[in-house]
């Protein structure tokens, strides 16, 4: 048995609760993985309120880190005894431990704790997709990256300073812009104070950035499209704010040739072979010190309610991490 979150309707933190659930053995191509630290990420809270309708009861949490117990049938880079991290779907590693399809789950080097993994695995493999696999970006191409502060935000600051790429970071506060500066953002908006789209225009002196990270949508979007140059790449990857309304594809003619997309992390890893390439590249990040994992906020399990409502707050930074 293991303590498992489950949500059986969607709604607020409260429709969260914890049951004791069996865990059962690993088939062939699963592994078996008794979790030391679980990653919290907004797609769980859009998972939880149905904005991503999810069959009930359902199990929340796509991050984790921990132990392999058992490896069935199949499974031949992963043993018994192995650390292990994952960003993965199925949900369900809001729990003690659980069985899951092996292919998305990476061994994790040793100079790598359960706690920065668990906080890394789906936001730094987001930052990877972002930088290295949706749009050519090159040194000294600027970016604009939304709700840096956040733990996303923090890998990605920290990313585009590792490879000379000059990052433009929003956030709510003074604070949240320092803590975006300290990481590695050339540049910081408070966006509760400033127009964000027209102090884009003047630190690149009228041009607009190559490429914007939305991950905040209905809030930022107008604006994110305002901050683009012509030809420039609109990257929208989450809803923090709300969903973004429809769109006449002739503003995208009308500001500049514009283009978007909207990718997710689980098309990206859904090939074992990339999946692992990915991870290899975020673990190396962090093994030669470009990337440090900022785990902002600690909960135990038991308060997994208060660890969602701190998340839509937006009271968080870095990394949000459930202990078990």
């Amino acid at each position: 048995m293991a303590r498992t979150v489950l949500v059986e309707e969607h709604g607020g933190p409260e429709v969260l609760k914890i049951a004791d659930c069996p865990v059962g053995d690993p088939g062939r191509g699963e592994i078996r993985i008794r979790h030391r630290a679980c990653g919290l990420n907004f797609i769980d809270v859009y998972q939880r309120s149905g904005l991503y309708r999810m069959q009930q009861p359902a199990a929340l949490g796509m991050e984790a880190a921990g132990v392999v117990e058992a490896v069935g049938e199949g499974v031949t880079h992963l043993k018994p005894g192995d650390r292990a991290a994952y960003a993965a779907q199925p949900a369900g590693a809001y729990t003690e431990a659980r069985v899951m399809p092996a292919f998305q789950v990476c061994p994790l080097p040793e100079g790598i704790s359960f706690d920065e993994a668990a906080g890394a695995m789906l936001k730094g493999l987001t930052v990877d997709y972002l930088f290295k696999r949706t749009t050519p970006i090159a040194r000294g191409d600027w970016v604009l990256f939304h709700a840096a502060a956040g733990g996303v935000g923090l890998i990605a600051c920290q990313w585009a300073r590792s490879e000379g790429i000059n990052l433009i970071a929003t956030a709510g506060s003074a604070e949240k812009c320092r803590l975006a500066l300290d990481h590695g953002a050339t540049h910081a908006i408070n966006y509760r104070t400033e127009d964000f789209a027209a102090r884009v225009r003047e630190i690149t002196a009228g041009r607009g950035v190559d490429v914007v990270m939305d991950s905040v949508g209905r809030d930022t979007f107008e604006g994110s499209l305002n901050a683009l140059r012509p030809f420039g790449m609109m990257i929208s990857f989450g809803n923090a704010s709300g969903p973004v309304p429809p769109l006449d594809l002739l503003t995208l003619a009308a500001k500049g040739s514009l283009k978007i997309t909207r990718p997710t992390l689980f098309t990206h890893i859904a090939d074992h072979a990339t999946c692992q390439q990915m991870a290899g590249r975020l673990f190396a990040k962090i093994l030669s010190g470009e990337v440090k994992i900022d785990i902002g906020q600690r909960f135990p399990l038991e308060r997994v309610a208060d660890a969602h409502r701190a998340l839509e707050a937006r009271a968080t930074t870095g990394s949000t991490i459930l202990t078990l």
